[in-house]
């Protein structure tokens, strides 16, 4: 049965079970072999708890004594009693919802016929009592009868376990995998890898991986499996941007730029700070890329507060000293308008037009951008995914900026590129990660890093508390003159999300502090509104702001000496970081007070985390262990990173492995052209047709 046959055509499949199978992007023979196994279960009798057998689990084999059915008012339970050969006994249960069929219908008619007197079964279940392991109860999960080649799928053995839709079961879907890996699918598996490597790093066969991740013999065979699968999935993504990389560095710009200073030098001095050593070296290195001859391809890194928004600007207004126009492009309208907002502070007295455009743009102010875009007379236009949309046509686009650039999507940026036939592309984020991924992650990208603080920068003390104490921190520092933010995470209450939303909570917050003077800011609200109000506050002409995460970034208030994140249990990693970072700013000490009301154990080591450390380097990888690398840089929605075995965590060895041979690789044979690279150039080529955009290989 060659690979690509449709799935309904497998042995006890069928076109109802292809529907439901489909729901998992399975369609052929070959979707369901590299359709891994999400986890394990060690299914063998008498092996002590490790990474896949919880103390909880219960793995019986033992004949049955007596069954039981019990009539309750909305289940109905069955129990079977079981003893093993050394006279260990286990009552074992299962519930069914009470359903109204006919009277001819048995809900237990299956375990009844499994589970006769005397019968031997294996039974796989969580125990009720943890404190005793035999004589104990237990829920049963799965269950089989006699001992056959079938039943070696599911018990006495490291069982794996599938992340399914409704309908299917992981039993079913064993049967399934069983089936296919019986046929001569795996014989005609492609090996993609170059024998040379496969030698190099004692790698398993494609063939030998597949059949050992689905049913493993034993711990070293599964991470033997893993390993092959992962180095496959890294090699593959790190050589992708590699070549991209290299098809970066070989276009030459039609343009160039000049040091003119007629803008940034009264930038500068207008600042009303200096930069620090780390911003000039990044400023020096954005700057040699725009003045040579290649195309800039940039990411630029930095913690909270260290200054990014700055030092884009600047490259924003080289730009512009030489006639030409620039972008920048945000996730959200309320950043947008933050930026903007931002922009017309520092630019004021400058001969610079700035304009931000976002989907809430009234139709004539969106008229006349679009108008003073395309002759040339706006210099700078600011926007969200609205910037990318067809009708919008710039005069002379040279310089791109996207920042929180995680929030973006691969096509996102390369749809921002469409805008002109040459680009200089800048991207930022807040959230850095280990030098070694960004090689991997960022791979046709150089990296400049923003490693210090603006000096003055205080500690903050971050801290859970009640709302009492909080609250009692908030009076205290704004009767010594200091402003406050009190956020939260909605901005009205949901019957589906249990958390306290702003706009009621403003209300109430209004009689906590009657002498105070309050501000409330979401975004829902106009722009107009909310540059009042942002201006208000940063003029002290606001006590407290009450707010929704719209002020995770572009509020700098170096009189705002407290930050209150209510239901910080809901915030991610990189927000908690974000809202901390619009204190501390100026000369007094600050507080990050997070107010928890029902925090499980992710949300609690989120917390427990974010109290622990500052370091952005450190808060960004924990991040993307908890979250998954695809949502931390921006490629979920585009399939880039969406690792089947890999785990660029646990798997750390193995990326340096394919970041090197990847080097090797391009170096030896930089088109692949070679008969040993030809399938492996064919899988580069297929994913870059189905969901990479990457790069050409044509």
């Amino acid at each position: 049965m060659p690979n690509n046959t449709h799935i309904q055509y497998l042995k006890g499949i069928g076109p109802a079970k292809a529907k439901q199978l489909e729901r998992l992007e399975i369609h052929t023979v070959e979707d369901l072999l590299h359709y891994y196994p999400r986890t394990y279960q060690d299914r063998r009798l008498g092996v002590p708890p490790n990474e896949y057998n919880s103390e909880a689990l219960v793995v019986f084999k033992g004949r049955v004594l007596r069954t039981q059915e019990i009539p309750a008012r909305s289940v109905l339970i069955f129990k079977a009693f079981l003893e093993d050969e050394q006279g260990r006994q286990v009552e074992c249960t299962w519930f069914k919802k009470r359903m109204y069929r006919p009277v001819r219908f048995d809900p237990f008619g299956v375990l009844k016929k499994d589970f006769h007197l005397n019968n031997e079964v294996w039974v796989i279940g969580r125990r009720e009592n943890k404190n005793n392991f035999f004589g104990n109860k237990i829920t049963v999960e799965e269950q089989y009868a006699a001992q056959d080649v079938l039943s070696e799928l599911h018990t006495g053995r490291l069982t794996p376990i599938y992340a399914l839709t409704e309908g299917l079961t992981n039993k079913q879907f064993r049967l399934f995998v069983y089936e296919a890996l019986q046929t001569d699918s795996l014989a005609s598996e492609p090996e993609i890898l170059p024998p040379s490597l496969l030698s190099k790093r004692k790698l398993l066969s494609a063939p030998q991986a597949l059949k050992a991740i689905h049913f493993p013999h034993s711990l070293a065979e599964l991470e033997s499996a893993r390993a092959r699968l992962a180095y496959e999935e890294f090699l593959l993504l790190a050589t992708a941007w590699g070549i991209k990389r290299t098809q970066t560095k070989v276009l030459a710009k039609d343009y160039s730029y000049q040091i003119k200073k007629n803008l940034l030098t009264p930038f500068r001095e207008r600042l009303g700070f200096g930069f620090t050593n780390s911003q000039k070296k990044v400023i020096n290195e954005i700057f040699n890329d725009l003045c040579s001859p290649r195309p800039m391809n940039r990411l630029l890194q930095g913690d909270v507060g260290s200054g990014k928004t700055v030092v884009a600007l600047c490259a924003m207004l080289l730009a512009v000293e030489n006639g030409y126009q620039a972008a920048l492009m945000a996730p959200t309208e309320i950043l947008a308008e933050q930026h903007y907002f931002t922009f017309k502070k520092m630019l004021a007295d400058l001969p610079v037009k700035v304009a931000v455009l976002t989907s809430s743009t009234k139709a004539a102010a969106r008229k006349k951008i679009l108008k003073e875009l395309a002759d040339g007379s706006l210099h700078i236009l600011i926007g969200t995914h609205a910037v990318i949309q067809d009708d919008v046509q710039f005069h002379n686009l040279r310089l791109a900026v996207i920042d929180e650039q995680h929030r973006f999507g691969v096509k996102q940026r390369s749809k921002l590129k469409e805008k002109t036939a040459k680009l200089d592309l800048l991207t930022m984020t807040a959230t850095p990660i280990p030098r070694t991924l960004a090689l991997a992650f960022y791979g046709d990208l150089d990296v400049s890093t923003i490693g210090e603080l603006p000096p003055g920068r205080q500690a903050i003390v971050t801290q859970t508390a009640t709302a009492k104490l909080a609250y009692e921190r908030v009076r205290e520092e704004v009767q010594n003159g200091r402003q406050a933010y009190i956020v939260f995470p909605l901005i009205e209450e949901s019957e589906k999300v249990s958390a306290k939303a702003v706009t009621e909570e403003f209300e109430k917050l209004k009689k906590v502090f009657p002498q105070f003077r309050l501000a409330m800011l979401h975004g829902q609200m106009s722009q107009a509104e909310k540059e009042k109000i942002m201006a208000d506050f940063a003029a002290h002409q606001t006590d407290i702001l009450v707010a929704t995460p719209v002020i995770e970034v572009g509020i700098d208030v170096k009189n705002a000496t407290v930050m209150v994140i209510e239901n910080a249990e809901r915030f991610g990693l990189a927000s908690l970081h974000q809202l901390r970072g619009r204190v501390g700013r100026g000369e007094h000490q600050s507080y990050c007070l997070l107010v928890c009301e029902h925090a499980g154990s992710v949300a609690g080591e989120r917390v427990d985390i974010i109290c622990a450390t500052r370091d952005g380097f450190k808060i960004g990888e924990r991040d993307m262990q908890l979250r998954g690398p695809g949502e931390i840089l921006g490629t979920r929605q585009s399939g880039e990173l969406e690792f089947k075995a890999g785990d660029i965590f646990k798997d750390r060895d193995i990326l340096y492995w394919a970041i090197q041979d990847r080097d090797e690789l391009l170096t030896q044979d930089p088109a692949l052209a070679r008969p040993e690279h030809f399938l492996f150039r064919q899988k580069l080529q297929e994913l870059y047709q189905k969901n990479w955009h990457l790069i050409d290989l044509s």
